[in-house]
């Protein structure tokens, strides 16, 4: 399953910091940030449970980036 979330993102260099912690994120399969439309798509690994492993994506992207927002 794949689903796309908004974020908020001040550099393209933080942006990739993000999508290096998305990815390391137990229960993700793949994942992509966008810089210039700020959007993170994000595909689960298969039977995932997509609002728990979002929390735990955001928890390391926040270790990463303090200043950025996943709009779940």
């Amino acid at each position: 399953m794949k689903k796309t979330y908004k974020i908020e993102v001040d550099c393209a260099n933080c942006a990739n910091l993000m999508e290096d912690a998305a990815r390391k994120t137990a229960g993700v399969a793949s994942a992509t940030v966008n810089f210039m439309t700020q959007k993170l798509i994000v595909e689960f690994a298969e039977g995932q449970q997509p609002a728990a492993v979002m929390k735990n994506v955001l928890a390391a992207c926040k270790k990463v980036e303090p200043d950025c927002e996943i709009y779940l």
